[in-house]
């Protein structure tokens, strides 16, 4: 059976939390704000002149040579010297709080319903576990570029077939994000799914 458009009526009808006016904007840019910061290894560093490897030996004397004063070859404005403020280890985590992500969530979803990007289908699988027959399973659906298939689970047969396909990407509803709602130019959602979709847009 093909994918059926989910409207906000069918949305309400099944739990799902609604926002139809603006509120949430400012939480979905916080979560994926947020998202972006918590993905940085903020591992990049440079040495300062006290850590480079250099002899600290003074390289002349310091008066008669007619050359500028110079202390040791670790100074910054040496090759090979110091760096003077570079990057250093650090932490570019932010918090959000369990609220705001909520309220993101919601919002997001009901962006993509009010815009017409998700669809609800009975059942998701690819018995043979072939990237062809995956990819046929999602153009019976949609003809977006890149979709989403959200459902509580899914077969080893159909996870295997959907690896190599990188313009789709499967989900459970209980492990799928903001930005993936985002990101997709098509959501198709399994219809047992949506109860477990109600639950974390704070619907009850």
């Amino acid at each position: 059976m093909a994918a059926k458009a989910l409207t906000l009526d069918d949305a309400k009808k099944a739990n799902l939390a609604v926002i139809e006016d603006d509120r949430g904007a400012q939480a979905v840019h916080d979560v994926v704000v947020a998202m972006h910061a918590n993905r940085r290894t903020g591992s990049a560093n440079t040495k300062t002149r006290g850590e480079v490897a250099a002899t600290g030996k003074k390289p002349w004397r310091q008066k008669g040579t007619g050359r500028a004063r110079a202390g040791g070859n670790a100074s910054p404005i040496w090759r090979g010297g110091g760096v003077v403020f570079g990057p250093r280890p650090r932490d570019y985590s932010k918090k959000v709080n369990k609220a705001t992500r909520r309220l993101a969530f919601a919002k997001a979803l009901s962006e993509r319903i009010k815009d017409g990007g998700v669809f609800v289908v009975d059942g998701f699988s690819v018995s043979d576990g072939k990237t062809k027959s995956y990819v046929a399973e999602i153009q019976g659906n949609t003809d977006a570029a890149k979709v989403l298939v959200i459902a509580n689970e899914f077969d080893e047969a159909t996870k295997r077939a959907a690896r190599n396909h990188a313009s789709s990407l499967l989900m459970t509803a209980s492990e799928v994000n903001t930005e993936h709602l985002l990101y997709f130019n098509a959501i198709i959602v399994v219809k047992d799914a949506l109860e477990t979709l109600a639950a974390r847009t704070g619907s009850n």
